[in-house]
């Protein structure tokens, strides 16, 4: 940690004095002019920002992040290299042309996907997830998974901090090295490496695509953690390595393997939060493979989740929110009946 601050303090001089503007100016009078010191001041005062200032006045967010108040807000800052390869064009002048024929509320949300509602140095970030200002279609906050490992900050698995602690009057800037776009369920089982057994199971099974497309899932999504408890729950069950569970991809009927269903048993087909779950009992749910319905308790702390099979398991975080769905993390691994 120590060794952390003290990297971040270096490079917090090197983008003072390099990557934004923060000193007066003189006028053609040789007046001093003092600089406008928030958010978007100091965008608008760099060279390297021109298309996010671009995108920040087509989404009519410059008065947002102009606005000393109270709440001081962190911006992950693409610059103008990050949203040529995000919009996969040639010059500036194109990704501006492309971001004015967008609709508004398109490349607001995008922006606000950007955007933290408190002020958080470089120094105060762990990794885990934290809402974003961006909303998915029923207007809960999204969320980003902050990755930190060997002081790289990473954002959504993609977006890397390369400037951190850019001091505003209204918040904090970090600069980041491409966009980011707001997070499907797919998103976050690729970056937290938490989910790395999940990512490898979902991606052989073939449902990645659907957990990254258009819809409204639930996903009870077993940690590592919970497959190594699978794997060590019985020793002679044939599972006694992560090989065995993917193995269970080649076993089935001819259209559904044994895993598939399993991995279904995860999905529900419509997004379900922590406070919209029982308070009272447990409360029914049908997943998208009907093996066995699922029986969910918010009245005990953590709320539990009771599989097809009839074990019950803890859900250790909730509602992580993403464009097409929401994501509990689970203790263990259900099984359909």
């Amino acid at each position: 940690m120590k060794h952390l601050k003290q990297t971040l303090k270096a490079l917090l001089l090197v983008v003072l004095t390099a990557g934004f503007t923060s000193c007066s100016d003189d006028d053609d009078n040789g007046n001093i002019i003092e600089q406008d010191t928030t958010i978007a001041g100091l965008v608008s005062g760099s060279t390297n920002f021109e298309i996010l200032l671009a995108a920040a006045t087509r989404a009519d967010l410059v008065t947002t992040l102009s606005t000393v108040s109270d709440t001081r807000l962190t911006v992950f800052a693409p610059n103008d290299a990050a949203f040529v390869a995000y919009l996969d064009v040639n010059t500036e002048a194109d990704a501006i042309a492309t971001i004015n024929a967008l609709p508004v509320a398109t490349v607001r949300n995008l922006l606000l996907n950007h955007v933290l509602p408190t002020a958080v140095t470089a120094s105060e970030v762990t990794t885990g997830y934290v809402k974003s200002l961006a909303e998915n279609s029923t207007e809960d906050n999204l969320d980003l998974y902050i990755s930190v490992s060997n002081n790289v900050v990473t954002i959504n698995g993609d977006a890397e901090v390369i400037e951190p602690n850019v001091v505003a009057d209204n918040g904090i800037i970090h600069v980041v090295d491409a966009v980011i776009p707001e997070a499907t369920i797919a998103t976050f089982a690729t970056a937290d490496s938490n989910f790395s057994t999940l990512l490898a199971a979902v991606a052989q099974e073939e449902l990645a695509a659907t957990l990254a497309g258009t819809g409204s899932f639930t996903v009870f999504a077993p940690t590592n953690a919970a497959f190594v408890a699978l794997i060590n729950a019985d020793p002679n069950d044939g599972i006694s390595s992560a090989a065995d569970i993917l193995a269970l991809g080649n076993a089935g009927t001819s259209t559904t393997s044994v895993l598939d269903n399993i991995l279904r048993h995860h999905v529900l087909g419509t997004a379900v939060r922590a406070e919209a779950l029982s308070t009272t009992g447990a409360t029914p749910a049908t997943p998208l493979f009907a093996g066995g319905g699922l029986s969910i308790d918010a009245t005990v702390t953590p709320p539990t989740i009771t599989d097809g099979s009839g074990t019950t398991h803890d859900i250790i975080a909730k509602n992580i929110t993403a464009t097409n769905g929401v994501v509990h993390a689970i203790d263990g691994v259900l099984m359909p009946e």
